[in-house]
């Protein structure tokens, strides 16, 4: 046999080459885009979770702050990275809201993210300067009925979930208060400790300092049961609107088209942090409660969610001037 010919058969039993293998993710650092201000509840929440779960996956996430436009500035930059699981959104509950009061949006909150994991909540409350005649949630809302849009109530901000929270207790209340909109929860509680506001419909977070230090009372807390470190504060739900439960909440979200298996490692990383009893402590302090919910709950919460809040934005006639 030529040597040219055996040569040929002997390179065709050789084994091919594999071709190399990807680098196993993430293998390097993790952006994680806040659209809030940095020491803010969701920041708070952010530096809190994240560096444990940094551990879990071998690598660090380094938290970039960017704000304006209601957190859509932030959200835009992540809607146009790419899926890779290098880029992910530290969002709160305007994601579910921006839609429906921001014109001019660049892409749609409904399709550009795929939701990971609602991280934790932090429970609203309607708390009322110390001298404020209404002494429970009842008086209150009689008091709002025979004073139509006489009493002053202030929010963290226009369209945030103290806003909304807010505008659905006036309309399931059958009220007309006066909206007054601050930059954040700690703005309105400076006032309200100041007994320049009647009131507030901000987080408990915000409101406990003013109430410890005796210049304002709590009336209710927006969420679903009773907080445990406030358990003598009823429920709204108990003083005479059934079903109401708002809070503001923060998520994690990935770039629609991040694959499942990413996805579900930051899950689980997560889920795992927020068991961790010094993070719960910490999550505590601020007022948070963890959830850590599956990419399929969370995404089923965040599109029933949409839709209710949509109904409010037109229902209660909600705009950002």
């Amino acid at each position: 046999m030529p040597i040219t010919r055996r040569a040929a058969l002997a390179a065709a039993v050789l084994p091919i080459a594999a071709p190399a293998l990807a680098q196993p993710w993430p293998g390097r650092p993790i952006r994680v885009l806040v659209p809030f201000a940095p020491g803010g509840a969701a920041d708070s929440a952010a530096r809190t979770v994240l560096p444990r779960m940094g551990e879990r996956l071998s690598t660090t996430f380094v938290v970039e702050n960017r704000t304006g436009a209601g957190g859509s500035i932030g959200g835009g930059e992540v809607a146009r990275s790419a899926p890779d699981g290098f880029t992910l959104l530290w969002d709160a509950s305007s994601h579910i809201v921006n839609h429906a009061l921001l014109r001019g949006l660049t892409f749609d909150y409904a399709t550009a993210f795929l939701p990971i994991s609602q991280v934790c909540t932090f429970p609203q409350v309607v708390a009322v300067k110390a001298d404020f005649p209404a002494r429970d949630l009842a008086a209150f809302i009689a008091l709002a009925k025979a004073r139509p849009n006489t009493i002053n109530m202030g929010t963290q901000g226009n369209a945030t979930a103290g806003h909304l929270g807010l505008a659905r207790f006036a309309r399931e209340a059958g009220i007309e208060v006066q909206h007054v909109p601050y930059r954040g929860g700690a703005d309105a509680a400076r006032d309200l400790a100041a007994g320049t506001l009647d009131g507030v419909f901000i987080t408990a977070l915000s409101a406990r300092p003013v109430v410890e230090s005796g210049r304002a009372r709590f009336l209710a807390v927006a969420s679903a049961q009773r907080l445990a470190n406030l358990p003598d504060v009823p429920t709204l739900s108990e003083s005479g609107l059934p079903g109401f439960d708002v809070s503001e909440w923060v998520g994690l979200f990935a770039p629609a088209g991040t694959s499942p298996e990413i996805a579900a490692r930051l899950q689980q990383a997560l889920a795992a942090s927020l068991a961790e009893e010094e993070v719960r402590a910490r999550l505590d302090r601020l007022g948070a409660i963890p959830v850590g919910s599956t990419p399929a709950d969370f995404a089923r919460y965040v599109t029933e969610g949409r839709a209710a809040m949509t109904t409010l934005v037109r229902e209660a006639n909600i705009r950002i001037e």
